[in-house]
């Protein structure tokens, strides 16, 4: 007898598959083994896309109010725990703004041993614009200026962090960095974020 998922149970079954497809990620960034084999997973994996694909929509999860009450977006490129793109970050929102415990993987390496900083400043365009929304001014990305300061290590237990800083009519700002755990800086941003005329 097949069970029927709730909408609940499915979105969690699509989370365990998007962290299977980050692990295969992973895997293929890293794996030597031989060509033989490499054909054959490529086969196997050709499969399992047709079966994915058989059933499909336009774009990923959108965004929704969890049974908690809380908004999420399960198809988000930083935080979606159902899109495989994600690390999926975690983000915690507090008085400070918002913060977020970091461990990038070999995949997102863009310097030998280091990470892309294209990575960086997409994990930090996230963190600012959270952290404004916190503060209640939510808006949408004007500028968004990095400082590369050392190189940041994937592997390696890291600290993102992002604050208000203040606000002029629709216009908002906001700093935010990218540390080590004793607080040395790897990466400084600073963001101007534009609230919309529709969203006031």
């Amino acid at each position: 007898m097949t069970m029927e998922l709730t909408p609940e149970s499915r979105l969690a079954a699509h989370c365990v598959l998007a962290q299977q497809t980050r692990d295969l990620m992973d895997a293929v960034a890293l794996t030597d083994v031989e060509e033989g084999e490499l054909a054959a997973v490529t086969a196997a994996l050709a499969e399992l896309t047709a079966r994915l694909g058989a059933r499909a929509r336009t774009s990923p999860q959108p965004f929704e109010i969890a049974p908690d009450g809380s908004l999420r977006h399960l198809g988000n490129a930083v935080t979606g725990g159902a899109n495989p793109h994600a690390l999926p970050l975690v983000v915690e929102l507090g008085d400070r703004g918002a913060r977020a415990e970091v461990v990038f993987r070999p995949l997102h390496e863009g310097p030998p041993d280091g990470v892309h900083g294209g990575i960086s400043a997409m994990i930090l365009d996230h963190l600012l614009g959270q952290a404004v929304a916190h503060a209640g001014f939510a808006g949408m990305t004007g500028t968004l200026t990095l400082r590369y300061l050392r190189l940041v290590p994937y592997g390696r237990p890291l600290l993102a962090t992002a604050e208000h800083t203040r606000s002029e009519g629709r216009k908002t700002w906001a700093e935010g960095r990218i540390a080590l755990p004793d607080g040395t800086p790897l990466v400084e941003a600073s963001g101007l974020f534009i609230t919309p005329t529709s969203w006031r």
